[in-house]
């Protein structure tokens, strides 16, 4: 049941939305929840999804599908609007079958992915019978299943409207939409039409309440880039204000994080279309690592592809999520939860001291730089505290995430490291209850990624590398064995850091604690469930792409 910072010396204050000091998520509860998260993601709870009880004012009823979906064979074909309505229909019929299943549960808002009506792949020309018209609900109220010959072209809004009636719930979907300019707007392409990304929102009188064209475009030639970026924000009588956005758009400022500036959105909707990319950018990793830095909750329903990489959706709160990551089975897959109206706040520094281990000891010893102490290239020496030195390890540098990252490896069962480049460091305090067979390396890139996108990041990552091999650190794995307690930081200049924390067979975990001390970002965990595959602080440098 979903529940529910800081900057360098040269950023403070920290954005207000952004990532609230300390978390706290260890013992029983989280172990339990786990569990439970391990069976949703295997689709046990497909068929009979529970719902816990809590008090209707203090929680919501949220549902979001990841569809197989039913692609037409030859994107690149020239079809008519009768074949291209007859193959979105087979996708409809899916949808309205999943939204009354939810509907049965007490669901009252329902998200669905991106692209799951249409498919993708497309030309320009070749997508064009595939769209609906889209007026601007700015200046239209207008109700598609109450008033389906108001325009032409909207067949697809008209199904989606009369879903949200007869599942008496908002409704989230994705589809492609038109709209014609005039040769006197500057922007108007050469074929007289605008064509959108779109993200459409529904309530449970079939209303027309919003739309979102997406903004940040994924080699989509088939759209055009919206000429002003869509701040959208509607309301719901069940939990107040939502953000939408699509796919792509939640690693960039606009339109996602310009939206969590207004403290009153605390839920966001996510159709998305994700190709997962390991060991960081994994679906179902970056949608909690957003939910936790801004203290949200988030609805993202990804499309199904496993032979595509496409895979990973989830309710995730800042403490909890319910999520789905299946590269076997060729089915959808409904996922339902409460969500907490309010998502609760991460416990604040000063409950952080209560439990002192020797590790945080230790990592707070060597922030404060203990006189004591004393530091080189690679390792701190501390009087009484030689149980923690180690040799210093060899630098090298291997591809990861098509990023050249400069890496040392995480050898033996203690230690402190270092790695640096760029102007960015970053540490790890380490300890091993046993040493398993396989290779982890500390990682670190500042610097601007090229490939798949443009956008400056600044990672500190500890991952399992692919083998025992030096270059194979930064390969996609899913499985590991390793179990670490530790805590990472390093000297960010941004204040926008998402933390990843994966474990074998793509689940995820909670950090025990996360924020920042002394100007540096951190990570600790205690305690894994299962081997760690991937332990990462990710920050986004949005001024410098």
């Amino acid at each position: 049941v979903p529940e529910g910072g800081g900057t360098s010396r040269r950023l403070r204050p920290m954005p207000s939305r952004f990532m609230v000091c300390i978390m706290s998520g260890a013992g029983s509860q989280l172990a339990l929840f786990l569990f439970g998260c391990y069976v949703v993601a295997l689709g046990v709870h497909t068929e009979e999804p529970r719902v816990a009880q809590h008090s209707e004012a203090e929680h919501y009823v949220a549902a979001v599908y990841e569809h197989q979906s039913i692609f037409t064979p030859s994107p690149l074909a020239l079809v008519g609007r009768k074949q291209a309505l007859d193959l979105m229909n087979q996708n409809l019929d899916i949808y309205e079958q999943q939204v009354m299943t939810a509907a049965q549960k007490g669901v009252q808002i329902i998200v669905f992915p991106e692209d799951g009506i249409h498919g993708f792949n497309f030309t320009r020309t070749s997508v064009y019978p595939f769209l609906d018209f889209m007026p601007s609900p700015q200046l239209v109220r207008w109700n598609p299943c109450l008033e389906p010959h108001r325009f032409n072209d909207t067949e697809v809004l008209q199904r989606l409207s009369c879903m949200a009636i007869k599942g008496n719930m908002f409704l989230v979907a994705n589809l492609g939409t038109k709209q014609p300019c005039h040769n006197n707007d500057p922007g108007c392409p050469h074929d007289g039409r605008y064509q959108f990304n779109t993200n459409v929102v529904f309530s449970n009188n079939g209303t027309l309440v919003d739309r979102y064209r997406k903004h940040n475009l994924y080699f989509e030639a088939a759209f055009d880039t919206p000429l002003k970026v869509d701040h959208i924000i509607f309301d719901t009588p069940f939990a107040g204000k939502f953000g939408i956005f699509t796919c792509f758009d939640i690693l960039f400022f606009d339109p996602a994080i310009r939206l969590l500036r207004d403290s009153e959105v605390k839920h966001v909707v996510y159709p998305t279309a994700w190709m997962n990319q390991l060991p960081l950018l994994a679906a179902i990793q970056i949608q909690r690592a957003f939910a936790i830095a801004f203290g949200i909750n988030l609805l993202a329903a990804n499309i199904h592809h496993p032979s595509l990489g496409m895979t990973g959706s989830g309710i995730h709160s800042p403490r909890k999520s319910f999520w789905h990551h299946d590269m076997e089975n060729a089915t959808g897959h409904l996922i339902i939860a409460q969500v907490a109206r309010n998502p609760l706040g991460l416990i604040g520094p000063e409950n952080a001291t209560g439990k002192m281990n020797p590790s945080r000891s230790k990592f707070l010893e060597i922030l404060a730089g203990d006189p004591y102490c004393e530091k080189d290239a690679q390792e701190v020496h501390c009087d009484g505290a030689t149980k923690w030195n180690m040799n210093t390890p060899p630098v090298f540098h291997s591809e990861m995430m098509y990023d050249n990252f400069t890496l040392v490896p995480v050898w033996g069962k203690e230690g402190y490291l270092r790695v640096c480049a760029n102007g960015l460091c970053c540490y790890l305090l380490y300890q091993r209850p046993t040493l398993s067979k396989e290779l982890y390396a500390l990682g670190v890139f500042d610097g601007l990624h090229t490939v798949h996108g443009t956008y400056y990041v600044q990672v500190c990552a500890l991952v399992k590398c692919g083998g025992l091999g030096f270059n194979t650190c930064g390969q996609e794995i899913t499985e590991a064995t390793g179990i670490f307690e530790f805590h990472l930081w390093g000297n960010f200049s941004t204040s926008y850091i998402f933390p990843l924390l994966l474990t074998s067979g793509m689940s995820l975990e909670t950090p025990d604690q996360l924020g920042w001390e002394n100007d540096y970002s951190f990570l600790s965990k205690s305690g894994l469930s299962s081997g760690l595959v991937t332990a990462a602080l990710y920050g986004r440098l949005y001024e410098r792409d």
